[in-house]
């Protein structure tokens, strides 16, 4: 009989704790009271990032509760503010340390979304050891909406910094931007006669809600991505909102 080899002392607890550490990276099932400690290798867009985390060298994370304006979507042009927002962002985190915070709120998900990314709240490490609140911070400097179409545990803290940038007109919420897009600015506060069209389509939504209300929609606004028109219905596309007021729509209040 060939004898066992004899293990260093403590070995088999450094493999199962290995490998139970192996398994929640490969199931995704984190728990929310554990921080994880991360690298910043690349940033995607406003709110998408890849981290390096230990043994897991690429893991992207997708921002719980923000929603910065589009610049790498397959399907639809670059947004306007949506540089703007991808560079604060790679500013602030590339190459950086970051603690990844996780919601309760996704537990059951395993802590990720439908594309499979991770969700979390990110804080970057400054100099001085203290930690940014990215995703905060993207929302209060008008880089970002609010994102608010799944529950999350700070939900009602970034709707009210939301709020806050748009009363004080920051970022995206400004009258004017410094974005070299090609399509029409689609900041919230318009202009008089400003003109929302991209390759002769029209961009504002006249949208008629549940109780028979005619509602639009501009370019920026919260619930503009979500917002499907359907023209057998009686909905509309308007190109300036002087259009959709004088067709009976009134503008959207978020």
């Amino acid at each position: 009989m060939v004898p066992k080899p004899k293990l260093p002392k403590g070995f088999s607890a450094f493999v199962f704790l290995f490998a139970l550490a192996a398994s929640l990276w490969s199931t995704g099932d984190l728990q929310a009271s554990q921080p994880l400690f991360c690298t910043v290798t690349r940033v995607v867009d406003g709110d998408t990032l890849i981290v390096a985390c230990g043994e897991r060298q690429s893991e992207k994370i997708r921002l719980i509760g923000v929603d910065t304006p589009e610049t790498k979507h397959p399907t639809k042009p670059v947004q306007y503010f949506g540089r703007e927002a991808s560079a604060f962002t790679k500013k602030m985190c590339q190459g950086k340390e970051a603690k990844l915070e996780f919601d309760q709120a996704y537990a059951a998900k395993k802590h990720r979304g439908v594309y499979g990314r991770l969700l979390a709240y990110v804080y970057i490490k400054k100099p001085d050891g203290t930690w940014f609140d990215l995703n905060a911070e993207l929302i209060k400097q008008g880089y970002a909406h609010a994102y608010t179409r799944f529950p999350f545990s700070r939900m009602e803290e970034f709707r009210r910094l939301e709020r806050e940038a748009r009363e004080a007109g920051r970022g995206l919420w400004g009258e004017a931007g410094n974005s070299n897009d090609q399509m029409a600015p689609t900041t919230p506060a318009a202009t008089k006669g400003q003109r929302y069209e991209k390759n002769g389509q029209c961009l504002i939504k006249g949208n008629i809600n549940s109780r028979g209300k005619k509602i639009y929609h501009l370019p920026g606004m919260r619930y503009y991505k979500q917002t499907k028109i359907n023209e057998a219905k009686g909905e509309k596309w308007f190109c300036t909102e002087e259009e959709a007021q004088a067709a009976g729509w009134r503008k959207s209040n978020q």
